[in-house]
């Protein structure tokens, strides 16, 4: 049987989505889209609240966890998210993205409630058991929302825009992170108990939850061809990705483990390497984030003018630069200053800004049938990177230091190395992007038609205009026309 899906070794030509709304206004403007850009926002919040800002903090002084448990109990989080995330990705495209964005964040409410009620345990298996399970069922969680949130803004806007409202979502991750680490510490320190921002993520999710059974409009699902288009969830439906999508699905691991070298050690860093506070870390993260959420939509026009190749080949190469600059403070210790950390971040966070919105548009652009899959997908190669990596730069972190001291280059040898790793990581990712991914041709002579078919009703394969017989003829010039079928070009019929 042929494959149902649309070819992806072309351009694809994609009809405006049922119920897309047209570029009357900006995009951000719309009210569809600033109800979807909220819900997303706050419950970015509640998530990074939760297992950023408050549980590491509670694990191991509440809990009194160690710092390589509390790593095992975020490793739980991050690799459930990574697992479910194309599954979850499926049902967005076969229930409807609305479902799941409200089932996700309530699945948190009560996992978050639980996290107060387990019993204290002075750290014992069954108590760290517990928090790896509901840390996984956050996870699973966090895997429903966002590809339903992808898929949901794929559906809500035209091509023309989709990058732009790509790089709205991303401005909410970021600024959701950037608001979690005060917003959550504020809250602790108000209470005077560790806890306190759990019940607050709660609040968030259960807000999150309502708002999106109630303000996200329902999508119809085509299911006349959900059967071919989802023959398989999980394991299944990642491989399916991994055959159309390959090159998407390998730059996304290597990036992503790059960025995973430095994520366990994000808030162990600045305060051994420069005395900081959390409340101080909080407020150095704060404004670099809100800024480059507010630099996003700027980025994401400026990307969309060069074209979303050049913007990812752009992007990394500007990321593996700034973060070379970080860590040459590994080798020369003069450069270990928080000015530096700046300098370096500058570039990263604008690499970053012109790659995702670019390289998950062009993900949800291959096939409309399968846009929750693959972007699903492709969030499962960053979370599995990021697992990879996460845990390899604490090690390196730990270990490299006592090395650092024997070669006279101090403990900051090792603190600086998961900051190397990622700048090599960022690196490969950038020189695989020139190889693999290219600008496709354009060719006027493409329409776009809904089901791409010529005016005889044949099926066009590529969206260049040419039904697929028509490939060999086109591809082999100076061969006479019709020369497998013995016609004469003479003979061939004319149009009137």
């Amino acid at each position: 049987m042929r494959d149902p899906s649309p070819p992806t070794n072309g351009r694809i030509i994609l009809p405006m989505a049922e119920g897309a709304l047209k570029p009357s206004t900006a995009v951000w403007r719309r009210g569809p889209v600033v109800r979807l850009l909220a819900i997303c926002l706050m419950a970015e919040i509640g998530y990074a609240t939760l297992n950023l800002s408050t549980m590491p903090v509670y694990l191991t002084g509440d809990r009194h966890f160690g710092q390589g448990v509390m790593g095992l109990v975020l490793t739980a989080f991050l690799l459930a998210e990574a697992l479910f995330k194309t599954p979850m990705g499926h049902l967005a495209d076969r229930l409807g993205p609305r479902m799941l964005m409200a089932l996700g964040p309530a699945v948190s409410v009560v996992t978050s409630l639980l996290s107060l009620l387990v019993p204290h345990m002075n750290a014992g298996p069954l108590e760290v058991l517990a928090f790896v399970v509901l840390r996984g069922l956050d996870g699973l969680a966090i895997a429903m929302l966002w590809p339903a949130a992808f898929a949901q803004m794929n559906a809500t806007v035209n091509d023309a825009d989709r990058q732009q409202s790509m790089s709205l979502l991303n401005s909410c991750y970021l600024v959701g992170i950037a608001l979690a680490f005060p917003v959550g510490g504020i809250v602790n320190d108000l209470a005077g108990e560790e806890w306190a921002a759990i019940i607050l993520a709660a609040a968030l999710f259960l807000g999150v939850s309502l708002a999106a059974w109630f303000l996200v409009p329902a999508r119809k699902v085509e299911t006349s061809t959900a059967d071919e288009a989802h023959g398989s969830v999980g394991i299944a439906g990642f491989v399916a990705s991994m055959r159309q999508i390959p090159e998407y699905l390998i730059l996304s691991a290597i990036t992503f483990m790059g960025i995973g070298f430095p994520t366990f050690i994000f808030k162990l860093f600045p305060r051994d390497q420069f005395g900081f506070s959390e409340t101080q870390i909080g407020a150095a993260i704060f404004p670099g984030a809100i800024a480059l959420g507010l630099a996003s939509v700027p980025m994401s026009r400026f990307g969309e003018k060069m074209g979303r190749v050049r913007a990812v080949h752009l992007g990394l190469g500007l990321a593996a630069a700034g973060m070379a600059v970080i860590a040459t403070g590994m080798f020369v210790p003069p450069l270990r200053q928080p000015w530096m950390l700046a300098l370096g971040g500058l570039p990263v966070g604008i690499g970053f800004l012109l790659t995702v919105p670019a390289w998950l548009a062009s993900v949800s652009d291959l096939d409309p049938r399968r846009r929750g899959a693959n972007l699903g997908a492709v969030m499962t190669a960053q979370g599995l990177g990021a697992i990879v990596g996460a845990p390899v730069g604490a090690l390196l972190y730990e270990k490299l230091q006592p090395l650092g001291k024997a070669l006279h280059l101090g403990a900051g040898f090792g603190r600086y190395s998961p900051f190397l790793a990622c700048a090599v990581a960022l690196g490969i990712g950038w020189l695989l992007s020139i190889k693999i991914l290219h600008e496709r041709r354009p060719s006027g002579a493409a329409a776009p038609d809904e089901n791409l078919v010529d005016e005889h009703g044949n099926r066009v394969r590529e969206a260049d205009g040419h039904p697929p017989e028509a490939e060999e003829i086109f591809a082999a010039p100076g061969k006479p026309l019709a020369e497998a079928d013995g016609t004469n070009v003479s003979d061939l019929p004319r149009d009137p």
